[in-house]
């Protein structure tokens, strides 16, 4: 390989050229050779195709040219195009880095101005209480921690407008960049290469404020245009409406804004701002979107339409977005706010009085869908199924404010009540107007005959991660679900289908397959397709299909994320949904209320949701760290239910009845599993059983280890362990996926390790629900049912490598797995069956 994929050189001299082939020696071509090269080139790039040597081949202006020579060409070919696509990635990272850069400057330098101000204040403060007396006040002071009052000027007129509009602007400006806010880094939120942008969030001041700064692959007037249609992004914005746009005479336009934002839970009211913007360019090319309330209870839209909704205040607020050299921009967000918290339960305060929240969900919301927006401009995200970016974003949209309509349930909505049982029951609502599906294709709208009923209920749960819970419910859907409410719901989709329970008697067989449609780029949020297998039990409807297909949207299940929220918010839809499919989502919010107090702790009490042994008797030490982690902070985080059911006006009672009582199932069932991956458990000191009448997890595992040494004459563990409580531990850690199944008819799961749970992607409250059956292929049923007589004579038995499914319908090979019998103590009795599979992984 000498010269084969050495640089090459290249000089023109009329129409020829010359390359340096693989012996050292130039070969001429010609400007016609060149083109021809080019062109197959073009066509088959891979150095392999059949295709290239065929259009060779046929090409005569290439007959006259070695094959040595071309394949040299070809390889010098690749080599340029690397180096082109090479050059233009380093000059665009190092575009972004310089821009970067900037931007930590300019962060750094006013962190210094804010620390050298608290420096002058702190000496200030001390010079005041040395000389004047414990009875006097300095008004002096009063600068630092007051909020600024609204301008007195005249809003009734374009001069009034235009002077508090440049007001707003200066106060922006000094939140944005200068030090008018003390601002703290957020919490979780560490700057870095991979890292979003800078999120800060105030320590002290009036309202609640949050702040964020990055670089965006946009222009800035592409990026204000987005900003400024906050329905878009913001997904607790329901409705925007631009009252009066002028222009500003100095170049701005100043507009008068009404907007209305959905209340997250079903136990306080929505908020409505009334709201100047000014938008303006300045005099070093930046352009600023700034914000704040006016004065006067009456603005907006009618009094009725606004009686549903609690005034708040929006304090300067906006978007400072500045060119890079390059192509890009800096944005710089601020959002700070007055919620008036007092107008909400006592309980639910924290979510009115924290910056963290509104970072969460406004200032990080904003700039990741600019983001977001800006990869998919450039090409760089990929979705599933053909189906384009603004689609899949507007599904995600309509879910998300379909759930947000069904908590809120407006009157000019068509929403009535129908009964409110107290703050704990069930909620029932009525819309007999409701028409769903889009403006844009009135064909695929439906209005239902009787209309639509919401059955909603908000509770307050104690030490259960929010996103450990909604990733059980998405995984584990069969645990909460009814299969026939499902197929109920899908069946109205169709003309004159309310049918109930369902059209036909249908059977669910417990297994969902998720197909992913997109997420979001730091997959905070992931949109996709749930196909239930359901099986009709009429035998003349056996080649019927009975699948039931859900279009789903899931956000925070990684609880080592910021997030505001988990949600698990899904509608049914057509197996091939247009893009204006009619909607009709339910589904779930769980809102943590209070703040983790440190990222240890947290880390801890997740991993005891998942960790076996920690929650076991296994050891004193680990019980007691885990104790006084969860017993130090009890998170407390509130779950709304909301569920939706359209019905025939003769059919109300009954839907009424079947909606209640199928909501506080649901209820219960998530009661139940929140008591399961709660830390805490109810009862730490006793310990979760692995499943009932079964043995202590520290018995079943001596018994497994001392069944494999027994059966196969080698060691599962290592022999020192065998007596000690790490025996337990070693086991849960094992690098292979050992599972326990009980000796039933239909053998069911009762215990696997941390693999194990890995591999069958599960966990162990679910794992019992699990059969044998279920994760073998046809394959590797027959080689267990081949293999089960020798297994039962002889105690173990080796089974041959092939293809299993987890519980999400992902297929994983293994290399050979090996099953024996796990005996009791008395070794005569066989207590269960054991797996051992090796050398497993996802295909």
């Amino acid at each position: 390989m000498a010269m084969a994929i050495a640089h090459h050189r290249e000089s023109s001299s009329g129409s020829l050229t010359r390359h340096l082939d693989s012996t050292g020696k130039y070969v001429r071509y010609t400007s016609e050779q060149v083109e021809a090269l080019e062109r197959v080139y073009a066509e088959c790039p891979k150095p392999s195709s059949l295709r290239r040597q065929q259009l060779i081949r046929e090409c005569p202006i290439l007959s006259n040219i070695e094959p040595k020579q071309i394949k040299v060409w070809f390889q010098n070919r690749r080599c340029r195009e690397k180096q082109r696509k090479e050059a233009s990635r380093l000059q665009t990272v190092n575009r972004k880095l310089n821009a970067m850069n900037k931007l930590l400057m300019e962060e750094n330098d006013r962190l210094q101005k804010q620390v050298s101000q608290l420096v002058c204040e702190n000496g200030f403060m001390r010079q005041q209480l040395q000389t004047v007396p414990a009875a006097t006040t300095d008004a002096s002071c009063d600068s630092v921690v007051t909020t600024p009052q609204p301008s007195k000027t005249d809003a009734n007129n374009p001069a009034g407008l235009l002077s508090i509009a440049e007001e707003t602007l200066a106060e922006f400006l000094s939140k944005a960049t200068g030090t008018a806010v003390d601002w703290v880094q957020m919490p979780g939120m560490k700057p870095g290469p991979d890292s979003v942008g800078i999120f800060a969030i105030s320590q002290s001041c009036g309202g609640v404020a949050a702040r964020a700064c990055g670089l965006v692959s946009l222009e800035p007037a592409k990026i204000a245009e987005i900003l400024k249609d906050r329905p878009s992004w913001f997904r607790d914005c329901r409705s925007l409406e631009v009252f009066t746009m002028f222009p500003a005479g100095n170049g701005g336009t100043i507009e008068l804004v009404y907007t209305q934002v959905y209340a997250p839970t079903t136990l306080a009211p929505a908020r409505d701002f009334w709201t100047l913007r000014y938008t303006i360019t300045l005099e070093n090319g930046s352009l600023v979107v700034c914000e704040r309330s006016l004065s006067g209870s009456g603005a907006g839209p009618s009094p009725a339409a606004a009686a549903q909704f609690v005034r708040a205040e929006m304090l300067p607020s906006g978007y400072l977005i500045r060119p890079c050299e390059g192509g890009g921009s800096i944005i710089h967000i601020v959002d700070h706010l007055n919620l008036e918290a007092w107008n909400v339960p006592e309980v639910l305060r924290p979510l009115y009085e924290s910056s963290k929240v509104v970072a969460q969900n406004m200032t990080i919301a904003a700039l990741r869908y600019v983001r977001q927006i800006a990869q998919e401009t450039s090409g760089e995200v990929v979705y599933g199924l053909g189906r384009q970016p603004a689609v899949l974003r507007t599904f995600s949209q309509r879910l998300s404010r379909g759930f947000n309509d069904l908590v809120n349930g407006f009157n000019d909505n068509g929403w009535s009540l129908i009964n409110c049982e107290g703050a704990e029951d069930v909620v029932l609502a009525v819309n007999s107007t409701k028409n769903f599906g889009t403006t844009s294709n009135p064909v695929n709208s439906l209005t239902y005959p009787g209309g639509v009923l919401c059955a909603k209920a908000s509770m307050l749960l104690q030490n259960v991660p929010p996103a450990v819970l909604v990733r059980f419910l998405r995984e584990h859907r069969s645990e909460w679900a009814d299969f026939n409410i499902d197929a109920y719901s899908a069946a109205t989709l169709k003309a004159n289908s309310y049918a109930y329970p369902g059209m036909r008697p249908t059977r669910f067989t417990g297994s969902q397959i998720i197909m992913p449609l997109g997420h979001t780029i730091e997959h905070e949020e992931l949109l996709e397709v749930i196909r239930l297998e359901g099986h009709p039990m009429v035998q003349e409807d056996a080649f019927v299909s009975r699948d039931i297909h859900l279009l789903q949207i899931c956000s925070g299940i990684n609880e080592n994320a910021v997030g505001a929220c988990s949600e698990l918010i899904f509608a049914p839809i057509d197996e091939m949904f247009p893009d204006d499919a009619p909607l009709l989502p339910s589904g779930f919010r769980i809102i943590p209320l209070d703040s983790r107090t440190s990222d240890a702790k947290g880390a801890l009490t997740t991993q005891r949701t998942l960790d076996l042994t920690s929650s076991l008797e296994v050891g004193s030490g680990t019980s007691n760290v885990a104790g006084d982690a969860s017993s130090s902070q009890s998170p407390r985080s509130v779950l709304t239910i909301a569920f939706q059911f359209p019905f025939e006006s003769s059919m109300q009672d009954n839907i009424m009845n079947m909606a209640q009582q199928y909501v506080r199932s649901v209820i219960s069932s998530v009661q139940r599993v929140a008591m399961a991956i709660s830390p805490s458990g109810g009862n730490p000191s006793l310990g979760p059983k692995l499943s009932p009448g079964s043995p202590e997890a520290l018995t079943l595992a001596h018994w497994i280890c001392k069944s494999y040494s027994l059966q196969l004459g080698t060691e599962l563990i290592s022999s020192d362990s065998l007596e000690s409580d790490s025996l337990l531990k070693n086991l849960w850690n094992h690098q292979d996926a050992i599972l326990c199944c009980s000796l039933k008819s239909l053998p069911v799961f009762m215990f696997a390790n941390q693999a194990g749970l890995d591999m069958l992607e599960t966990t162990l409250v679910a794992l019992q629900d699990i059969t044998l059956d279920k994760i073998f292929d046809e394959a590797g049923r027959k080689a267990l049912c081949s293999d089960f007589p020798k297994l039962m004579q002889q105690g173990f038995a080796y089974l041959p490598g092939g293809i299993c499914a987890s519980t999400m319908g992902r297929h994983i090979s293994y290399e050979q797995a090996i099953a024996w019998k796990v005996l009791e103590a008395d070794e005569t009795t066989v207590h269960c069956l054991a797996f051992s599979f090796i050398n497993w992984s996802f295909v």
